[in-house]
């Protein structure tokens, strides 16, 4: 599995939008560690609503995305360190993960993406000498 820079980061156009949403939509930090079986992303998003994630998988490309709900209450900020907007984020996915069968869910403000590796195509460890 490979990480791929967010939409933003990407050079996408948005046009004449505010800069500090761009900004926003780059604030869902990632890890990814590995299992025997699969590989888990953990996104960390705390103070979303489960019913405003998306997730798509298309071809090799999984992409995460969170679009708060119409009329989320913007007040008028003091000092703001953390957002809870929109973003987007994009993986491509090699040929061992197997994308029928990719679970998420929401817990406690991460998203946890299990993405299952296909029977027979974990990956093996080979040790390589130093000459």
């Amino acid at each position: 599995m490979y990480y791929n820079k967010s939409c933003a980061a990407k050079g996408t156009s948005y046009g004449n939008r505010n800069p500090l949403f761009i900004r926003s939509m780059q604030r869902a930090s990632v890890n990814i560690y590995k299992t025997d079986s699969s590989y888990v992303m953990l996104v960390f998003a705390p103070g979303r609503i489960k019913e405003h994630f998306h997730l798509d998988v298309k071809g090799t490309e999984l992409t995460i995305s969170y679009t708060p709900p119409e009329g989320f209450a913007r007040p008028n900020w003091i000092l703001r360190e953390y957002s809870r907007g929109g973003f987007v984020r994009t993986f491509t996915l090699d040929d061992r993960i197997d994308t029928a069968n990719i679970a998420a869910k929401y817990i406690d403000g991460v998203l946890q993406v299990t993405l299952p590796i296909l029977a027979g195509m974990e990956s093996e460890t080979k040790e390589i000498k130093i000459s």
